[in-house]
């Protein structure tokens, strides 16, 4: 009877032994995109790149607005002295003028935002193989990009980041 009891308490162990020895073959990696958008070379490269096509476009904005305003401050200054016909004119020129400049100013972020996002699905792109290529090599079983906690002996950001550095320069 006791051998018998002994031979069920093997059997039963025997699949938790061999479940923490294939645990500990698992190989893990995790990945921050927010590091890689922020050190890596080429999400740096995007960044001067969406800055030199839209600086010029954005102190447009920022110029009519300081005008609308310099406007609406001298039409306070002068409101008194207006006829209510000009002060009437000048007011629906200012809103006219306020509306357009709201509209610019729309249409610039929604311009600026479209492009921020297709430079960085590029870089997404590039990390994304950059990533697989070091799976392949380093025979990792699962990379995951996203996590709430991360070990850091689990986190290969600084690999990608170098190999995307790497890569650019070729």
């Amino acid at each position: 009877m006791k051998l018998s009891l002994r031979n069920l308490v093997i059997c039963a162990l025997l699949p938790l032994a061999a479940a923490a020895a294939s645990a500990q073959e698992f190989k893990v990696g995790i990945v921050n995109l927010d590091r890689i958008f922020r050190e890596a070379s080429s999400a740096k490269a995007a960044q001067v790149k969406l800055e030199q096509e839209f600086t010029k476009r954005e102190k447009e904005i920022a110029d009519f607005g300081a005008q609308i305003k310099v406007q609406s401050e001298k039409l306070e200054r002068e409101a008194p002295t207006l006829s209510e016909s000009q002060r009437n004119t000048r007011q629906r020129q200012l809103v006219d003028q306020d509306r357009e400049f709201q509209r610019k100013r729309r249409e610039f972020q929604e311009d600026l935002n479209n492009r921020k996002n297709e430079e960085l699905q590029l870089v997404i792109e590039r990390a994304n193989k950059v990533v697989k290529a070091l799976a392949e090599a380093e025979k990792y079983d699962l990379i995951v990009q996203e996590a709430v906690y991360v070990n850091p002996k689990h986190d290969i950001t600084d690999k990608v980041i170098k190999s995307l550095n790497a890569s650019n320069g070729k």
